[in-house]
């Protein structure tokens, strides 16, 4: 069956049929998502501490775009590898699928593929699709984010302080501020910020890659993490929000300009605005969003690719609009291609 082999159920006897309401995505495409995480997970994971980066992403980027094109819908890539001219596949603006639905679908083949070259954890494969239009076309800059989960949505804004928003996190969780914990990526560009958050009594957690985790676990109760705060990726803002708006949590994002003016204007040509705080109905206005990541490494979020005898495991997180939490999923597949997958 080669390298991408089929699964040996039907998505019908995965996922229950529904009556589809307007503006809906059909459910059965639930299952195909999370295929597609899958074969991007079990594509990459041989390159896993390899020193690679740059070959586990093709890796996993050639099988999510290869899984992609047997789905039945009409999809229109709008957060991928680049523009047309930077990547030779997954590019926004590329049409992937055997025709049907229009879905408009956000990637990361890899998010933390330094993660994945040097098997530190939470490398995780990722995509996000919603009905046409249900997804912001970001642009590929960085955007100043604050994340939290659904008892402080509403209760803090990106306007504000560090020292405010972390009290109104307190007040939100009815937590003391020492027992906040805020992830935030160790760059030098936040350094100040670090140097705020302990200023107010609260701990950071440095993370060298890979902030979409944190961002999902800042809406998980019981995680450990209350925030993440710091400039990162815009294209990851839109799949966290995307994450988020199936938890119940919120983001807020402020693009930063890099004073690059090509960058910028192109930006500016694509709706983006710069003095805008984006909130997570701005970067994910669909109404159902389907979320699927599958772990490379294991960390926080979900566990890694693993070999059990002559087979290998690969453990997924699946999130809907239309129904609350996570749902995790562990897949096995064997020598022979045939595919088993459980609801965990």
């Amino acid at each position: 069956m080669g390298v991408y082999p089929s699964y040996i159920y039907s998505v019908d006897s995965v996922v229950s049929r529904k009556k589809q309401k307007d503006n809906q995505l059909d459910s059965k495409l639930y299952l195909h998502f999370l295929r597609i995480a899958e074969d991007a997970a079990l594509a990459c994971a041989p390159s896993i501490g390899q020193g690679d980066r740059k070959e586990s992403d093709r890796l996993a980027v050639e099988a999510m775009r290869h899984t992609m094109q047997s789905v039945p819908m009409a999809g229109t890539i709008v957060i991928g590898e680049g523009e047309r001219d930077e990547a030779p596949m997954l590019f926004i603006g590329e049409q992937v699928g055997l025709g049907g639905e229009k879905i408009d679908i956000a990637v990361d083949p890899l998010e933390g593929t330094n993660l994945c070259a040097e098997n530190l954890p939470n490398a995780i494969t990722v995509l996000a699709a919603a009905p046409e239009k249900g997804l912001l076309h970001a642009p590929d800059l960085y955007m100043e984010k604050l994340v939290v989960g659904p008892a402080c949505k509403g209760r803090v804004s990106l306007e504000w302080s560090v020292e405010k928003n972390l009290k109104a996190m307190s007040q939100a969780l009815d937590l003391p501020l020492s027992e906040l914990q805020i992830t935030v990526l160790d760059r030098p560009r936040h350094q100040s910020l670090i140097e705020s958050i302990r200023r107010s009594g609260s701990r950071v957690h440095l993370i060298s890659d890979g902030d979409l985790s944190a961002c999902l676990l800042a809406a998980l109760e019981g995680s450990g993490t209350h925030g993440v705060m710091g400039t990162g990726g815009a294209p990851e803002g839109v799949l966290a929000a995307a994450a988020l708006k199936c938890l119940g949590g919120e983001i807020q994002g402020r693009l930063v300009t890099d004073h690059n003016t090509a960058s910028q204007s192109s930006a500016e040509q694509m709706g983006a605005e710069f003095n805008k705080i984006y909130l997570t109905d701005d970067l994910a206005p669909g109404s159902e969003i389907i979320f699927a990541a599958s772990g490379v490494t294991s960390g926080d979020l979900v566990q890694g690719v693993t070999l059990q005898g002559t087979a290998r495991e690969v453990y997924s997180v699946l999130l809907t609009t239309g129904q609350t939490g996570l749902r995790y999923y562990k897949s096995t597949l064997t020598l022979e291609g045939n595919r088993t997958t459980l609801a965990l």
